[in-house]
């Protein structure tokens, strides 16, 4: 089982104190994410006006916003993921379609390179008796 990490972080210019079974360096992660969140907004100069309580729901807004965009990409990355994955599948299977064709058609040019030989041998063959009876 994993162990319970405890780290300081500083958000907003606050510390604070982060529990959870993560690593150390994934919460550090999490608190400088929220941390450039604060930043950014104090940037703007709308932000400033604000009251607490509205500064606090338009960081969620944007928060959940960020994350169901995220979640918007995944599952195109996703889809383009499938969808390249049965493009993949299709031609694996062309290719040993075409595999297939060309061992086929390797054997009958063996076939026809055999049954060519022989023909020539029996001209040859053929020739040599047309010849001798001449003679």
């Amino acid at each position: 089982m994993n162990k319970m990490n405890n780290i300081e972080v500083i958000i907003n210019n606050k510390r604070y104190t982060l529990l959870g079974y993560e690593s150390e360096e994934y919460l550090q992660k999490v608190a400088s994410y929220i941390n450039n969140k604060h930043m950014e907004f104090k940037k703007q100069d709308f932000f400033k006006s604000l009251d607490s309580e509205m500064k606090s729901v338009l960081m969620e807004i944007n928060i959940a916003d960020d994350y169901f965009k995220t979640r918007n990409q995944i599952k195109e990355i996703e889809n383009d993921n499938e969808s390249k994955s049965n493009e993949i599948f299709e031609l694996k299977h062309e290719l040993i379609s075409a595999q297939t064709r060309l061992d086929a058609a390797t054997k009958e040019i063996a076939a026809l390179k055999q049954e060519l030989n022989e023909a020539q041998k029996n001209i040859i063959r053929l020739e040599t008796e047309l010849m001798d009876k001449n003679k």
